[in-house]
C-alpha cells in the first residue's frame, strides 16, 4: 500500500502544546512525557492500529475497548507498552479516566458511524482542541462531519482497501492516483507506460506472491509511479477489454441464457424430447405429402396442435406419423403451461429474495457484502464489469445497492458448494471473498477452486501469516487484509501526517510522504543520498525552501538543507527512520513557563 503524508516541523503553537503536554503527564505513569495517544475500538483494525503506534515509537497509547473482547480479534494485551481502559459507553467519564486531556490524538475506529460521531462530541467536551481522527463508512456523512470539528481527520478502511481487491480481482495494479506538486501521479505497469513518464519504480512483482518492494536497481522494478498523460489505466484497459468481450458474445450468450432461465432441467428435457419427436415425424410426413416448405410447416403444426381428421383411405406409415404428432401434441401443451407458470413463479421469487438464475460469463463473484464487499461490486459495476454478489443475509449493507445497481443478487451460505454454482463460478473472471469471516472466506475460496481449478481466487483474511502459508499451500492467488492495508494510513492521520493517497502493492504496504526537513536534524547539510534505503526509502522529489516547484528524480548528490520537503516512496519502518532523521531531538519536557510578553 502506498499513502501520502505530510509531517509539520512543529505546531503553530508550541507553548500551548507543551502547556497541554505538562498538564497529561501527570495523569501518565512511570512519569511518561512522549505524546498521548487514544486509540477506541475493538476489531482488527484497532489491533492493526494501536501496532502501528507502537512500532513507529510515536508515544505513549492508551486503548479504550469494551468489557467482553471478541474473540475472533487478536488481544491487545499481547502488545506491550500500552495502556488498556475497558468500558462499554465512551463518555465524558471514561475520557477522563483515558487521561484524554492533554492528549495528542483521538481515534474512533468503531464500526459504528453514528457512535463514532457522538463519541467525538463527548470527547470534544473533555479536551476541545483533540485532533479527531474518525472512522467513518459513508462518504457523505464523513465529509458533513469534518465541518462539526475544527482539527478533524474522517477515514473510511473500506474505501482504502477496495480498490486493491478491484485491481487483484482484474489482474491489473490497484486503480490508484493523486495529485501532488503540480502532477497527477498513478501506480501503472512499466510496459503500459512511457519512460519519460516514470517517476519511480515501485516493485518487482514477477515472482509469484512475493515481490520486491523498492528494490535496489530502480530498472528491475516493473510496476511504477508514473505520471498521468490522459491514457487510462491498467485496471481500466482490463475492464474495457472484458466489457467488450461481453458485448461480442451477448447475442449468443443472452439466447442460452434465456432458454436455460426459462424453465428447469426436468421441464427443459421432456419439451425439448416433444420438440425433436415433432420435428422428426412432422419432417417424414410433410415428405410423404411432397409438400412445399410453408405448406409442411402448416400442415405440421396443425396436425400437432389441433389433431388430424381421420383419413383411411391413406396409407399404414401416414397414419402413424400422425397419430404420434398427435399424441405429441397432446404433451407439448401441457409443458409449455407448466414453462409458462414455472418462469411466472421464478421471476417473482427472483425479485422478493433478490436471486437471479440466469447463468453469467467473465464476471467477477463477490461474496460479502459489507463495508468492503459494498465498495467492492461498486467499483467494479463503475468500471463496466459484470457482478454476481453473494451474502448470506438478505438485509447486508450492500443488498440494497446490489439492487439498486441492478447487480444479481445470490442469498446463501458459501460453505454450500451448491451456492457457488448457481453463482456461475465454473465460467467467472475471479471470485473475490471479502466476508468478516475468515473460515467463511476459506471455505468460500477452496470451493471455488474445487469447481475450478485455475480459478483467481482474491481473499480477505485477518491473520497475514495465515494468508502467507494459504497462498504456498494452495495457491490461492492473493489474499488481503483490510486493516493491514488501511492501518498504516490511519497511523499517519493520528501523527498529524496528512494522508492523501492509498495504493497496495500485492500485501505490502508502502508510505508516499512529503516530509520537511528541520533545521539542526540529522539530516541537515546530508545529500539526498543519505536520505535512501535500499528496500525502505527512495526520494522521488526535492522541494527547495522558497522555490516554487519541486525537483523531481533529484540526484544523490542533491544537498539538503533544513526547511526543505522531500516527497518519499517509503515502507512503514523507512518512513519512520527517515522522519527521525529530518526532525531535531526532542527537548527536555518540564513544566513551561510563559515567555515574557
Amino acid at each position: 500500500m502506498i499513502a501520502l503524508a505530510t509531517i509539520p516541523v512543529m505546531s503553530v503553537d508550541p507553548w500551548r502544546n507543551r502547556a497541554r503536554r505538562a498538564v497529561a503527564a501527570r495523569l501518565r505513569p512511570n512519569g511518561e512525557t512522549r505524546p498521548h495517544y487514544v486509540v477506541c475500538g475493538n476489531d482488527a483494525l484497532t489491533y492493526r492500529l494501536v501496532k502501528e503506534l507502537v512500532s513507529a515509537s510515536a508515544g505513549w497509547v492508551t486503548v479504550i475497548v469494551p468489557n467482553k473482547r471478541r474473540s475472533e480479534v487478536a488481544d491487545l494485551a499481547r502488545i506491550k507498552g500500552i495502556q488498556i481502559i475497558r468500558a462499554d459507553r465512551l463518555t465524558e467519564e471514561t475520557f477522563r479516566a483515558a487521561g484524554l486531556a492533554g492528549a495528542e490524538c483521538l481515534a474512533l475506529v468503531h464500526q459504528d458511524d453514528v457512535g463514532n460521531i457522538h463519541a467525538a462530541l463527548c470527547a470534544q467536551a473533555v479536551e476541545p482542541r483533540i485532533r479527531l481522527v474518525m472512522r467513518i463508512f459513508s462518504s457523505r456523512l464523513g465529509s458533513g462531519v469534518k465541518r462539526l470539528f475544527a482539527d478533524c481527520e474522517v477515514m473510511s478502511d473500506s474505501a482504502m482497501a477496495a480498490p486493491a481487491f478491484v485491481a487483484a480481482a482484474l489482474g491489473e495494479p490497484a486503480p490508484t492516483h493523486f495529485r501532488h506538486a503540480g502532477r497527477t501521479l498513478y501506480v501503472a505497469r512499466r510496459e503500459d507506460v512511457r519512460a519519460d513518464t516514470v517517476v519511480c519504480g515501485l516493485a518487482d512483482t514477477r515472482q509469484r506472491n512475493n515481490p520486491r518492494v523498492l528494490p535496489a536497481n530502480p530498472g528491475d522494478a516493473d510496476l511504477v509511479l508514473a505520471e498521468a498523460t490522459g491514457q487510462p489505466s491498467g485496471t481500466v484497459l482490463a475492464a474495457r477489454k472484458l466489457a467488450r468481450q461481453r458485448r461480442r458474445r451477448r447475442p449468443v450468450a443472452a439466447v442460452v441464457r434465456g432458454l436455460r432461465a426459462f424453465v428447469n432441467r426436468k421441464t427443459g428435457v421432456a419439451t425439448i424430447a416433444v420438440l425433436a419427436v415433432v420435428a422428426i415425424f412432422g419432417t417424414l410426413l410433410a415428405r410423404t405429402q411432397d409438400l412445399e416448405l410453408w405448406k409442411a410447416l402448416y400442415f405440421v403444426l396443425l396436425t400437432t396442435i389441433t389433431g388430424s381428421d381421420v383419413e383411411l383411405d391413406t396409407g399404414w406409415g401416414v397414419q402413424v406419423m400422425q397419430v404420434i404428432l398427435t399424441v405429441a401434441g397432446l404433451a407439448l401443451i401441457p409443458l409449455i403451461t407448466a414453462a409458462v407458470v414455472e418462469a411466472v413463479v421464478n421471476t417473482r421469487l427472483a425479485l422478493n429474495v433478490g436471486r437471479l438464475r440466469t447463468p453469467r460469463l467473465d464476471h467477477v463473484v463477490v461474496v460479502g457484502l459489507g463495508n468492503v464487499g459494498t465498495r467492492v461490486i461498486r467499483q467494479l459495476n463503475d468500471l463496466g464489469v459484470e457482478v454476481v454478489a453473494i451474502d448470506k443475509d438478505p438485509e447486508a449493507r450492500g443488498a440494497a445497492v446490489a439492487r439498486q445497481l441492478e447487480i444479481p443478487l445470490i442469498v446463501g451460505d458459501v460453505a454450500q458448494e451448491e451456492v457457488l454454482r448457481s453463482a456461475s463460478v465454473e465460467t467467472c473472471q475471479a471470485l473475490v471473498v471479502v466476508s468478516t469471516d475468515d473460515v467463511s472466506n476459506l471455505q468460500a475460496a477452496l470451493h471455488g477452486r474445487a469447481l475450478r481449478a485455475d480459478l483467481r481466487v482474491v481473499m480477505r483474511l485477518f491473520d497475514g501469516d495465515l494468508a502467507k502459508r494459504i497462498q504456498r499451500a494452495f495457491n490461492i492467488a492473493v489474499s488481503r487484509s483490510v486493516s493491514y492495508l488501511a492501518a498504516p494510513s490511519f497511523a499517519a492521520a493520528m501523527m498529524n501526517r496528512d494522508v492523501i493517497a492509498t495504493i497496495p502493492v500485492d500485501r505490502h504496504a508502502l508510505l508516499v510522504a512529503e516530509v520537511p526537513v528541520a533545521h539542526g536534524s540529522a539530516l541537515d547539510g546530508k545529500v539526498i543520498g543519505q536520505a535512501t534505503r535500499p528496500d525502505a526509502v527512495r526520494v522521488i522529489a526535492l522541494h527547495k525552501f522558497g522555490e516554487p516547484r519541486p525537483i523531481w528524480s533529484p540526484q544523490t548528490a542533491y544537498r539538503v538543507q533544513g526547511g526543505d520537503r522531500l516527497t518519499v516512496v517509503a515502507r512503514r519502518a523507512g518512513l519512520g527512520w527517515l522522519v527521525k532523521q529530518t526532525m531535531p531531538a526532542p527537548p527536555e519536557m518540564t513544566a513551561p513557563t510563559k515567555p515574557p510578553a
